[in-house]
C-alpha cells in the first residue's frame, strides 16, 4: 500500500533522512502525520479524509485518544476512527532514534488496517511493538521509574556512579550502565518525560529524581548542563 507524509513541524522520530521518508508518495492510501504538531494537523484535516484511509499519528508521551475523540469515535465508524493509529520511534533523549516503533492501537480498531501499517514500518527495516493507548507506551512506562530509582540510590550515596553502573551491567547483562546512559542522552530530557508521565498517571515512581529535576531547571534557565552524573563520585 502506498503512503504519504504529512509534515507538522520537526519530527522526533525522523530527525534525519530515512528510507521510510524516501519511499513515501505524494499521495497514498495511508497518511502518516509527523512532527511536534502531528496530532493537531490530523484534527484540523480529518474532515477531508476518506472513510477508508489509514492514519498514523506521531506521538510523544500523550495518548492517541487526545486526537481521536475516543468516546465519540466508538459511536462514529463513518469517519474511519478505527483506522487511526499512533506511533513513536523510540528515542532516549538526545541519542539517535532506535529501530523500534511502538505502534499504538485505539480501544476499537480495524485489524486489517493495523497489519497494513505494521507491514509499512517493517518493510522500512523497523521492529514493531503493538501497544494499547496509554501515556508513555511500553518502554517509557517501564524504564523511567527504574532510572529514577537508580538516580535516587546514587543521590543517597549507596555507591559511586561507577560501581552502580558496573553492578547493573555485570548483574543484569546491560551493555551500558543507567547513569552513564542518562549522562550520554540527557538528564533534562529524562526529567521532562518522567514528569509528563507522573502528571498523566499520578504514580510517584515517575516523579523525577532530584538530579534530573535540577538538570531540567538548568536547561529551562538556559544554563550550562550540570556535570556528568557518572563523574560526580
Amino acid at each position: 500500500m502506498s503512503y504519504c507524509i504529512k509534515w507538522a513541524g520537526a519530527s522526533r522520530s525522523f530527525p534525519e533522512r530515512h528510507a521510510f521518508l524516501d519511499n513515501a508518495s505524494a499521495e497514498g492510501d495511508c497518511q502518516v502525520y509527523l512532527g511536534a504538531c502531528a496530532g493537531k494537523e490530523y484534527v484540523d484535516n480529518r474532515a477531508n479524509l476518506c472513510a477508508d484511509a489509514i492514519v498514523a499519528i506521531e506521538l510523544k508521551d500523550e495518548c492517541l485518544g487526545v486526537y481521536t475523540d475516543e468516546a465519540e469515535a466508538l459511536l462514529d465508524t463513518q469517519r474511519g476512527s478505527k483506522r487511526v493509529f499512533g506511533f513513536a520511534r523510540f528515542r532516549l533523549g538526545k541519542a539517535a532514534p532506535t529501530q523500534l516503533i511502538e505502534l499504538v492501537v485505539p480501544r476499537e480498531h480495524d485489524e486489517a488496517a493495523l497489519q497494513v501499517l505494521k507491514a509499512l514500518f517493517e518493510n522500512a527495516g523497523f521492529v514493531v511493538a503493538i501497544c494499547n493507548d496509554f501515556p508513555g507506551r511500553i518502554v517509557n512506562r517501564l524504564i523511567r521509574p527504574y532510572y529514577n530509582a537508580v538516580l535516587r540510590r546514587y543521590d543517597e550515596k549507596l555507591a559511586t556512579a561507577e560501581d552502580l553502573d558496573t553492578t547493573l551491567k555485570m548483574g543484569l547483562g546491560y551493555p551500558e550502565g543507567p547513569l552513564a546512559l542518562l549522562d550520554r542522552t540527557g538528564l533534562a530530557e529524562h526529567a521532562e518525560t518522567s514528569q509528563a508521565l507522573y502528571e498523566a498517571l499520578g504514580d510517584p515512581s515517575f516523579v523525577p529524581a532530584r538530579l534530573a529535576a535540577n538538570a531540567r531547571l538548568a536547561a529551562r534557565a538556559g544554563k550550562p548542563a550540570p556535570l556528568c552524573v557518572a563523574r560526580q563520585n
